[in-house]
């Protein structure tokens, strides 16, 4: 029968006596370096006495003979009294109540044994654990250990008892030698990092790594990478990902797992590849998982290594991980956006082979992209797909194909499809009108044209712009018709346009002849306070020149008093008498071209004065074209045009004059040469006229009828100085220079009148002389 063992005498002072005082077996023998001083009476359930011996100390459990069995007395086992424990810290989980029955206990606990009662409690509840240990740690035999603060800390939850936690990873950390506690630090950190408790967690981990501890394991770092990431701290994540290298920390497949697609997606795609790489390498670690697989692929084909984006996609076929959507995608448009159609098209009826269902983007994405690259039909084809599989096309889609089929001139399909997209209830943008409506111009559908602007005009957008394109684009197209019949639409539907056009389709019917429609738009022009500068004067003065009518003639008289330029007036002024000048007619020429601005008007000036030279050239005022040219070089007009060059040669260079120009300079030129040699005595070696190849053969021809001196070359008249100056000596020469013009016609000052009706009579002749006569 086992009996137990009491200490009547001694619980009390049992707490006192040190745990080296105490022996190892239970004798009648006095213990070493002292004597019994009490006796330990052993008990039966009813109190009686059944022995005594001697003793002074706790019992120590699986060594002193404390319990009876029989008559013979044995060791209470260790398991036992590590029950006892545990059963103690559950009766009482916490309190004085615990602390008063473990220390009435008949024999002290140590260390091993408060491990063996740790293990033993439950792991669902850790109040009894801290409880029992927070006990110990006041007690001098407790010494701490390594594997009691691991199973502390794993029985602990972070959500409730994380001050137990640091205070776990403090005690272990401020240890003289925290390397003996490596289970217990990985435990804390591990337990803090699987519960999102960062802070503390990275904490942690920074007092680790600054106290140079080396000891934390994989499955540690693997939580705290997991939830660094989790939280989106990849640049946290590579610091720890650093300090396993530091610590020389193996990594494991979920390393790899972590790491790889982190920096990937952080732009660190060469040291991604270098770890996927040297995960392939690796013994033991398999195949990288398909999601590993399906973020490389990802993030190489958006930064554009698609050769890279395509090795990692066959490989991930190769090792039989199924392709993802994602992935097919990420592929195909990668390479549609690189401008490799034919491969990621190719890799479109692979991914659709394998049973793959394209989204919506990549619908749209591929669609697009076969359409602005001229696939009309494919991008039909696609469209069809798209609708059967249940997709709505987005607004972006029609206008894109709406806009492809515009830009290619199929103007059923484009209508058809801009008919589809009214239908289906979206609403076409702005882009989709101009190139619906640039189609239609470039095609000449006026007033299909005009229907789609009043549809663009419900819409609410602005067509005043796009109005002004298309009559642009009539007018660049030479439709002058159709831009007439489009301006007097937008008249009607109450659009205006701008002057830049109005002026450009003025000209275009002036070089089409229609003059009775340009009179309209000039004034329309000078009405809307648009200034007619001399360009656009000098320019209706150059059809007034071309003319061969007299009708067209005076219509374009009738435009140039329209005009209202000050040019006009000095046309009428110069074609008038001196009495309504009041003013000689070189005089006149020159107060009109002192009123130029010429920083501004210099080549327009220049441009006005050839033209208005050939009108009066072939208007036979000679006189009038000698003043015109003399007070234009005055002004430095053409300011290279005579050279002298001492007794050298003396030249006129008229390459950039108009017909008219070159033989009033010509005419002008020589009379000055011929002043100069008759009257100065200065007579050149040569004398040279730079005509050009344009003019060459009209100087030449009235030069001849002269019977002149001067050679004919490829470019240039030449003559020796001393054969001009016996040619300036001939009655006829001097004549010809002189420019005695025959006496007027009747005819020419009714001519006149009715082409100048603010200018007095005044006789002018139609016919040239005949040294300067030329076909218009």
């Amino acid at each position: 029968m086992l009996l137990r063992a009491g200490f009547p005498h001694l619980r009390r002072r049992a707490a006192a006596l040190p745990l080296s005082l105490a022996p190892r077996r239970l004798s009648s023998e006095p213990p070493p370096g002292g004597e019994w001083i009490d006796t330990v009476d052993y008990l039966d359930e009813t109190g009686e006495i059944l022995s005594s011996a001697p003793g002074a100390r706790p019992a120590v459990p699986g060594a002193d003979p404390t319990i009876l069995s029989g008559s013979s007395a044995h060791p209470l086992p260790r398991p036992a009294a590590a029950a006892r424990l545990a059963a103690l810290a559950l009766r009482h989980r916490s309190g004085p109540s615990l602390s008063a029955a473990l220390s009435a206990l008949p024999s002290q606990p140590d260390p091993a044994l408060l491990l063996l009662a740790a293990n033993s409690l439950p792991a669902s509840d850790p109040t009894p654990l801290l409880s029992l240990v927070g006990w110990a740690r006041h007690q001098p035999w407790f010494v701490p250990s390594d594997d009691l603060s691991s199973i502390v800390a794993a029985r602990l939850s972070p959500a409730t008892h994380s001050s137990d936690l640091l205070s776990l990873f403090d005690d272990a950390l401020l240890h003289p030698q925290p390397a003996l506690f490596p289970k217990t630090l990985n435990a804390v950190v591990s337990a803090l990092s699987a519960h999102g408790l960062l802070e503390p967690a990275f904490y942690c981990f920074k007092r680790l790594r600054d106290a140079g501890f080396h000891g934390l394991q994989t499955t540690t770092y693997n939580a705290l990478l997991s939830l660094l990431l989790a939280r989106g701290l990849a640049f946290k994540a590579f610091e720890v990902l650093d300090e396993m290298s530091v610590a020389g920390c193996e990594l494991d497949k979920g390393t790899y797992e972590l790491a790889v697609p982190a920096l990937a997606r952080a732009g660190r795609i060469d040291a991604s590849r270098k770890l996927f790489d040297e995960m392939r390498q690796r013994d033991g670690v398999g195949p990288a998982s398909p999601g590993v697989y399906s973020t490389m692929v990802d993030v190489l084909a958006k930064s554009g290594r698609l050769d890279a984006a395509m090795g990692m996609y066959r490989e991930m076929v190769a090792v039989e991980h199924r392709v993802s959507t994602s992935v097919s995608t990420s592929m195909v448009e990668g390479l549609v956006k690189a401008g490799k159609l034919d491969a990621g098209m190719e890799l479109w009826e692979e991914m659709r082979r394998g049973g793959l269902r394209p989204s919506f983007g990549l619908y749209t994405m591929v669609l697009e992209a076969n359409a602005r690259s001229g696939r009309l039909d494919v991008a039909a084809k696609l469209f069809g797909d798209m609708e059967r599989s249940g997709f709505f096309p987005t607004p972006a889609t029609y206008a894109c194909l709406v806009e492809m089929h515009a830009s290619a001139g199929n103007v059923d399909v484009a209508m058809k499809m801009y008919h589809s997209m009214a239908n289906a209830g979206t609403r076409p943008g702005l882009s989709t009108f101009t190139s619906l409506l640039t189609m239609l111009a470039n095609k000449k559908l006026l007033d299909l044209a005009a229907k789609v602007l009043l549809e663009m005009k419900a819409s609410g957008f602005p067509i005043e712009v796009t109005a002004s394109d298309l009559l642009m684009i009539y007018i660049k197209d030479g439709s002058t018709e159709l831009a007439l019949r489009w301006l007097r639409f937008m008249g009607s539907a109450g659009i205006r346009t701008n002057n830049f056009i109005i002026r450009q389709l003025f000209e275009s019917c002036m070089k089409m002849g229609l003059y009775d429609s340009a009179r309209p738009l000039l004034e329309t022009y000078v009405s809307a306070a648009a200034k007619v500068d001399m360009i656009l004067y000098t320019s209706i003065l150059a059809h007034l020149v071309r003319c061969q009518d007299e009708d067209s003639e005076r219509a374009i008289m009738n435009i140039l008093s329209v005009s209202r330029h000050k040019a006009h007036d000095f046309m009428c002024g110069l074609f008038t008498g001196p009495e309504q000048r009041k003013k000689p007619v070189l005089s006149f020429v020159r107060e009109f071209f002192q009123g130029i601005d010429y920083e501004n008007e210099e080549s327009a000036a220049r441009y006005f004065v050839n033209v208005l030279l050939n009108y009066l050239v072939l208007m036979g005022q000679m006189n009038r074209a000698r003043c015109v040219w003399k007070v234009a070089y005055e002004n430095k007009l053409f300011p290279k045009a005579i050279v002298f060059d001492q007794h050298i040669a003396w030249s006129l260079d008229i390459r950039n004059l108009s017909v008219g120009a070159a033989l009033v300079s010509t005419v002008h030129t020589l009379h000055r040469f011929r002043k100069r040699m008759l009257y100065y005595g200065v007579v050149p070696r040569r004398i040279k006229l730079v005509t050009g190849p344009t003019l060459k053969m009209v100087v030449a021809q009235v030069l001849a009828s002269l019977e002149s001196p001067f050679e004919v070359s490829k470019v240039v008249l030449r003559a020796p100085g001393d054969s001009v100056l016996e040619w300036f000596k001939k009655p006829i020469v001097q004549q010809f220079l002189l420019n005695e013009i025959p006496s007027k016609s009747d005819v020419l000052m009714h001519k006149l009148n009715v082409m100048f009706p603010s200018s007095a009579p005044e006789a002018r002749s139609l016919a040239l002389p005949r040294s300067l006569g030329m076909t218009r």
